[in-house]
């Protein structure tokens, strides 16, 4: 949610369900034409797409490829939800469509796109003016039904294997393994002493004109050489399926109203771009070489603390952000050059007013829903405090008393059991002439005994004041040192004496130990001062990149959708008082993850997890209750704190993140998350009809033990404007209006991965979607 929980829409691989066939394809060997019963493996069909490049472009690729029944088959693996089973091409005829006559009409060029589109009018708008209309709640929308999802599937699957090794490597979304979280991770550990940025932001509202059209079709034909998987590509683009919109917020969030294609679509469209930022990021390294060259002439005292020129960059999508290590001066030419190429070369609209240059200091930049500003490194990882450093000392006191009274307590032990040995044994001496036992204890006995006078032995010897005052005692005064005495003695004394001397020496005299305790201590405060200095130099000369969470629009967004009171306070939502108990807590759940997984590569993460901790899982508790029409106090006992309910079986199952797991996380394991849009911004009703009339809603499932449930979005009952900034929150994306009140047939499965926000409404086909 937010700008903060965008993300790219099915940036998985598309072969993620695809099992291995006997024989691999070779790049010599024609591309099938028949129907086949399992689906290409990725080497295989990156193998079959390769085949097709001649003379530096790929031709033919609708004819040999996309209408292909085996790619076809493919594609519909990839869209096929788990836990839903495997289809076959005799399975997909029979529940579906038949894949045979689907490619047989794209050979044929016969494919009717416009029998495959499904507009929609929103007849909540009526009577609405035409200038309240935003993105979110459109007059009209053209949804694609499961035939053309495959297609759309299938293209993005071959523009992915063309396209996705060439592309820059700055370029991030809509890539498998390049998301937010990898962005984020380059610019932490990557950007050093950035001095001023800026944020190219486009115009809202404004769709893929014909110009952008044309510009999009000839940028594909520099490396795709055929008219007919172009025109496919024009047509879908031109009818609104695939519509590209940039500067919104609908944009890589997996909402209905974006089609699959939209974002390997955005990425070729903005490749020029990309080279041309590399273009002047050399030119600018190269000016750089110069200016250093010319510098070299002067002391090296001037040069200590020298910073070298740098420009770095980061694309997301639509949303771009450019820094440099350099002056104001450049930095703005830099901005003026690429807006410029923007809006001439690429035909876009970008926001003037918004793409500003700012400093990387004083002011923070709002990039992937995320606050990043340039400082310090002792910021980011701070100094102990005076207050910490005594806190840990009074904590390390505590530790050596509890250790010295377990030493104690094991001490008191030995000595009464050593106590009982010994008056085990002198009673036997006493009674007998020996010991007769019916086991050996004597070796047992004997490894006791050695351990410990084994520990006595090492604990005497750490201790420097126990060792001095034996050597005192048994080196100071001793009449065998004088000479004139030792010449009266017999030599085999003098040498047994001077031998325990040298043990003595050896052991006991404690100034060794002193000197290695002085020097242990003396390189202690040597890497303290090294630290300091180091920390100190740093501070100096080097900036890193703070990354943090908008405070300020999750607490909004927590109060807008009704976590908490005007107060902060957690409170029920009456709004799902109407599902399930499991139902609601998976609702909370899908929320919940969904924010600790996004917000975990923050820096003040630990914001979020109290919002999830302590918010979100109170107001589930308070929802629950009420419902019920029980106390808090008593939902808790039933539920317990971290929310547990049973299965049919009776098993407990705990779907809503521990405490402990809470407390866990962080920025260690990074992901790219699923977008929590969806799921806040929607609640799903279970109607009270138990009637399997219906198939399941979700792509490719044949299982009909279905239950029908109404979709509410939470902007129709609050009756917010979604384009009123002061309503709705900045960046958060929204459910098209049409899906309001509209029905869907889920099956048990695939509804409980709808609540926790694995699954989307993206993944639902539109026309199973119900008029009730």
């Amino acid at each position: 949610m937010l700008i903060l929980f965008r993300r790219t829409t099915t940036t998985t691989s598309y072969f993620r369900l695809a099992r291995p066939i006997s024989t691999a394809l070779s790049t010599t060997i024609s591309p099938p034409q028949t129907t086949t019963s399992q689906p290409l493996t990725k080497p295989q069909f990156k193998t079959l797409v390769l085949s097709q490049y001649h003379h530096n472009k790929f031709i033919n690729l609708l004819q040999n490829v996309i209408s292909s029944p085996a790619v076809l088959l493919t594609a519909v693996h990839n869209l096929t939800i788990s836990p839903a089973p495997p289809l076959s091409v005799d399975s997909l005829h029979t529940h579906f469509f038949s894949v045979t006559k689907m490619a047989q009409e794209l050979t044929e060029n016969r494919f009717d796109i416009e029998s495959c589109l499904l507009p929609v009018e929103n007849n909540n708008n009526k009577g609405k003016p035409f200038s309240q209309f935003s993105q979110f709640d459109s007059f009209s929308l053209v949804l694609p039904n499961l035939k053309l999802k495959v297609l759309i599937e299938s293209i993005r699957m071959v523009l992915e294997v063309i396209y996705d090794d060439r592309f820059a490597t700055f370029s991030y979304g809509g890539r498998v393994g390049m998301g937010r979280h990898t962005a984020i991770r380059y610019l932490k550990s990557n950007v050093e002493n950035p001095s001023w940025w800026f944020s190219v932001k486009f115009e809202k509202d404004r769709i893929f004109g014909l110009e952008n059209v044309n510009k999009l079709c000839s940028v594909i034909s520099e490396k795709i050489k055929d008219e007919k998987f172009i025109g496919l590509v024009r047509k879908l683009v031109e009818s609104e399926v695939a519509r590209i919109e940039l500067g919104g917020c609908c944009l890589g969030k997996g909402l209905p109203q974006e089609c699959g294609l939209n974002s390997i679509l955005i990425n070729v469209y903005l490749n020029v771009f990309d080279q041309k930022l590399q273009e002047l990021r050399l030119m600018i390294n190269k000016e750089n070489v110069k200016s250093r060259l010319d510098e070299g002439n002067g002391d090296d005292g001037d040069r200590v603390f020298y910073k070298p020129l740098k420009v770095y960059a980061v694309r997301y999508l639509d949303e771009i952000l450019v820094i440099t290590s350099g002056s104001k001066g450049l930095t703005v030419k830099l901005k003026n050059l690429v807006v410029q190429f923007l809006e001439k070369n690429l035909v876009l609209a970008v926001d003037k007013e918004k793409t500003v240059v700012h400093s990387a200091v004083s002011e923070e930049v709002h990039f992937l829903g995320m606050d990043i500003r340039a400082v310090t490194p002792s910021v980011l990882h701070p100094p102990m405090s005076e207050k910490a450093i005594r806190a840990r000392k009074k904590y390390l006191r505590q530790k050596e008393v509890r250790l010295q009274e377990l030493k104690n307590r094991r001490e008191t032990n030995r000595k009464k059991l050593a106590m009982k040995i010994f008056s085990h044994v002198h009673k036997k001496l006493k009674t007998s002439n020996g010991f007769k036992f019916d086991f050996q204890i004597e070796n047992e006995v004997r490894e006791i005994f050695k351990t410990w006078g084994r520990e006595v032995v090492d604990e005497f010897l750490e201790s420097i004041e126990e060792r001095a005052a034996w050597y005192r005692k048994l080196s100071g005064g001793d009449f065998l040192s004088l000479k004139r005495i030792r010449d009266q003695l017999p030599p085999e004394l003098v040498e047994s004496y001077d031998k325990f001397q040298e043990q003595v020496d050896k052991y006991l005299k404690p100034m060794k130990a002193r000197k290695e305790l002085e020097e242990r201590k003396r390189k202690v405060e040597e890497e303290e001062e090294q630290k300091y200095t180091e920390r100190t130099v740093k501070d100096l000369t080097q900036l890193c990149i703070k990354v943090d969470t908008p405070e300020q629009l999750v607490r909004k967004t927590v109060r807008l959708a009704g976590f908490t009171n005007n107060m902060g306070r957690p409170r029920p939502i009456s709004a799902l008082m109407a599902l399930e108990d499991v139902d609601i807590i998976k609702w909370y759940t899908g929320v919940g993850k969904r924010w600790l997984d996004y917000f975990c590569c923050s820096h003040n993460f630990k914001i979020v997890k109290t919002v999830v901790s302590y918010h979100l899982r109170f107001s589930c508790i308070l929802t629950l209750a009420e419902k019920h029409e029980s106390t808090k106090r008593e939902a808790m006992k039933h539920y317990t704190k971290d929310l547990r309910v049973f299965d049919v079986d009776g098993n407990e199952e705990f779907h809503f993140p521990t405490e402990r797991e809470i407390k866990m996380m962080g920025d260690k394991s990074l992901a790219d998350p699923k977008p929590v849009d969806g799921t806040l911004t929607m609640i799903l009703i279970r109607l009270a009809s138990e009637e399997n009339l219906y198939r399941c809603g979700a792509h490719f499932c044949q299982r009909s033990d279905t239950t029908v449930y109404r979709i509410r979005l939470l902007q129709k009952d609050l009756n917010l404007n979604l384009s009123d900034v002061k309503s709705w929150v900045s960046g958060m994306g929204g459910v098209h209006g049409y899906f309001d009140r509209k029905c869907v047939p889920l099956c048990l499965d695939h509804i409980s991965q709808l609540y926790i926000g694995a699954l989307t409404l993206q993944d639902v086909d539109y026309s199973s979607l119900l008029h009730i």
